[in-house]
């Protein structure tokens, strides 16, 4: 089945004054949505990035797809090497690692081969889950995944979360999050505020949500000095720890002493990463990204290669719509090792671009659904909608730096400060 057309749209969609180790999030996320149209009036979907700089590779590589078979992935990972060659794709608001010719080719290939994979789901009449393998599981659960934040943006009204800044305000933020949508394990972006006070909001919430799994991700904002003690004064707190210190080496230092996994989606980032990082045992859990490790099917060979050598799996999230949580929960649907809850950003997003009723939280997870392809169906009018959006907010990259210095002017990025 062949692509005769394909259609970029970038869109842009309200999101919170969030704070992380970087700065703070702008008025608006960014992300583009791809629509490849094949024969036979099938039509895949795919979503990724929106900064410039990655929609500029993308659309690179737009040209050579017309007549190109869906079914030949191998043929359309050959494509988007041959037309990128060298081509890097920063990540520029570096919560994510660092970017390589690799994870810039990984990542404009996973665009596609989602797109590919629900246009072939479509052309069967089958799931996307079923082309991976079929299910492990039948519902995929997430984590409530809480941010301190400022209660609004510049120059603008307070936002419906408020400010979250103390350990109490934190706690509220959860329980509101968890009555929604039945979260049973909660992730902090840490990072932002001093290590003590983002430890006594852990503790908080531990005390409020008792049997919850807890986790905080600081961003590699702590020295291996105040990670270790982190480690030592939350054991039997957390369920792991997420990058509490920048790079491998690092990593390894409070690997070696702390109680709990150390869970990353910063220093391993690709599959070069993964020899590095397992031979210093630096880490006891990866956070898989379908849209920076290469597409599904990669997610489901890191997921192996970690079972082989006893790492767990789970899930990093960025700011997204629907068409990245309905791959995201296919993919973590037919991987049986991905055991931990997954991350996402869904509750803090009030839009979308697909039509409702696919995905639905319950219990803090979501079925796998069970209609051709993803299983859902893109709105033409949400989507026109977030694409003006696009157009009128003028933000071309994430900038939670520069934003930030507009709260703050002496701020520079956390890494490592304490």
């Amino acid at each position: 089945m062949k692509i005769v057309g394909v259609v970029l749209t970038p869109v842009a969609f309200s999101d919170p004054p969030l704070l992380n180790a970087m700065g703070v999030h702008e008025p608006f996320a960014l992300r583009s949505v791809v629509e490849l149209r094949c024969e036979d009036g099938v039509v895949g979907l795919g979503e990724s990035y929106g900064d410039l700089a990655f929609l500029d590779q993308v659309r690179k590589v737009l040209p050579e797809l017309a007549g190109h078979d869906v079914f030949d992935l191998p043929g359309l990972r050959r494509i988007v090497t041959r037309v990128l060659g060298g081509a890097v794709f920063a990540d520029e608001h570096g919560l994510t690692g660092g970017f390589s010719v690799s994870k810039t080719i990984a990542s404009v290939y996973s665009l596609f081969e989602v797109a590919s994979m629900d246009a072939q789901g479509h052309y069967l009449g089958r799931p996307v889950v079923d082309l991976l393998g079929g299910r492990a599981r039948d519902e995929v659960d997430f984590s409530a995944y809480l941010f301190y934040k400022y209660g609004s943006h510049l120059n603008a009204e307070q936002d419906v979360w408020g400010e979250v800044l103390t350990p109490e305000a934190l706690v509220g933020e959860a329980k509101r999050m968890i009555d929604r949508y039945g979260f049973k394990s909660i992730k902090l972006k840490g990072g932002a505020l001093e290590p003590d006070h983002e430890m006594d909001g852990i503790r908080a919430l531990a005390e409020a949500f008792p049997g919850h799994p807890l986790r905080i991700d600081p961003n590699a904002a702590w020295t291996v000095e105040t990670s270790l003690r982190v480690a030592k004064e939350l054991e039997g707190v957390l369920e792991y720890l997420e990058d509490p210190t920048p790079g491998i080496d690092g990593m390894a230092k409070v690997a070696e002493q702390a109680s709990m996994p150390l869970a990353t989606n910063m220093c391993v980032v690709r599959f070069e990463d993964i020899e590095p990082a397992f031979r210093a045992r630096a880490v006891g859990v990866v956070l898989s990204d379908h849209h920076f490790w290469g597409g599904l099917r990669d997610t489901q060979a890191l997921s192996k290669t970690c079972e082989a050598f006893d790492v767990g799996l789970s899930m990093h999230s960025n700011s997204h719509l629907g068409i990245s949580l309905a791959a995201m929960v296919h993919v973590a649907a037919a991987t049986p090792h991905l055991t931990y809850a997954c991350d996402t950003h869904w509750p803090w997003r009030s839009v979308d671009v697909i039509a409702p009723g696919a995905l639905e939280f319950r219990g803090g997870a979501v079925a796998v659904p069970d209609k051709p392809g993803l299983g859902i169906e893109l709105d033409p009018d949400a989507l026109a909608r977030a694409h003006e959006d696009y157009v009128r907010c003028g933000q071309t990259k994430r900038d939670d730096v520069t934003y930030m210095r507009k709260f703050v002017p002496s701020f520079e990025p956390n890494t490592a400060r304490w």
